[in-house]
């Protein structure tokens, strides 16, 4: 019997936000798709997350383009859109 994590995700303080934007990867071989989230601070710096595992910092990176490429090397695909914090 497969097991499925419930976690739910860290408690949010709504007058803090450190970051800036949001973006969802996945990786289309796995079914389910495995997914991982991106997340851009304002400093520029950038942060990925796995859900999975409790929204644990899998990977970070100086630049976006650094997160991007460790991303893209590991065949994760972006889903379109981005979610500002500003928009929140």
């Amino acid at each position: 019997m497969q097991k499925i994590d419930t976690t739910s995700p860290p408690a949010r303080d709504p007058t803090k936000t450190d970051w800036d934007f949001v973006e969802v990867w996945i990786d289309p071989l796995l079914s389910p798709p495995y997914l991982l989230l991106l997340m851009g601070e304002p400093s520029g710096s950038c942060r990925v997350h796995d859900p999975s595992d409790g929204y644990k910092v899998v990977f970070s990176s100086a630049t976006y383009d650094e997160a991007q490429t460790w991303l893209l090397e590991d065949e994760y695909d972006p889903v379109e859109g981005r979610l500002a914090a500003s928009e929140l």
